[in-house]
């Protein structure tokens, strides 16, 4: 082992989260979070960790950005033909991953995953950079490619195609939504024992709060 890599180590002082802080409803308590991190200018807050499988259990994950929550689930878009796109069409459960450094936090969520409406794909397409829209486009997404220059190729082809019209949403591209059925919010304490409050969707659709050890 790397005794330099065995060595690194931060112990973990800023805040605390207690049973009786923290809302009772996981999506408030997610929003106070967030708004936190805007608060604290972090580079993309809404940075998280996807992780997916294929039907026998092989995994696989990736940044991608949370475009919008609320009490439905976590919104992110992406070509649907993609690897991640085609893995969850046959296998729709995702765990999603929030880590915050500099507040010492950490959000974990699992659920199942929907597409979105044909309208909000539609509303948060239009809301993208022109060179964005012309993106999803060019890009046939986790597909092998030769080279670089097939990809710039296309881009310059589309911008000269919608060069005077706004181009419209691929019918491949568009969000999906993750409904958690469990969310664990994550306080960094010192000595390593940190705090971690899990919230279990229940049938009656309320949520158990419950203490996990470190």
């Amino acid at each position: 082992m790397d005794k330099a890599i065995a060595d690194l180590r931060k112990d973990y002082t800023l805040e605390s989260l207690s049973e009786t802080e923290a809302d009772p409803n996981p999506f408030i308590q997610f929003k106070k979070w967030f708004e936190q991190a805007l608060a604290a200018q972090l580079p993309e807050p809404n940075a998280m960790t996807l992780a997916t499988t294929t039907p026998d259990g092989k995994p696989s994950a990736r940044m991608v950005l949370l475009k919008d929550f609320d009490e439905r689930g976590f919104v992110f878009f992406t070509n649907y033909n993609s690897r991640k796109g085609q893995e969850l069409a046959e296998n729709p459960q995702a765990a999603i991953v929030f880590w915050w450094a500099e507040l010492e936090r950490q959000v974990r969520i699992l659920g199942t995953v929907e597409k979105v409406s044909e309208s909000e794909s539609d509303y948060y397409f239009e809301s993208r950079p022109a060179n964005s829209r012309l993106g999803a486009w060019a890009s046939n997404q986790s597909e092998i490619i030769p080279n670089r220059q097939v990809l710039e190729q296309r881009m310059r082809e589309l911008q000269s195609q919608y060069a005077n019209q706004k181009a419209p949403r691929p019918p491949h591209w568009g969000g999906l939504r993750v409904i958690p059925t469990e969310i664990e919010f994550w306080q960094g304490q010192s000595s390593r024992l940190h705090d971690r409050l899990l919230y279990t969707h229940l049938d009656d659709g309320s949520w158990k709060i419950q203490r996990l050890s470190p």
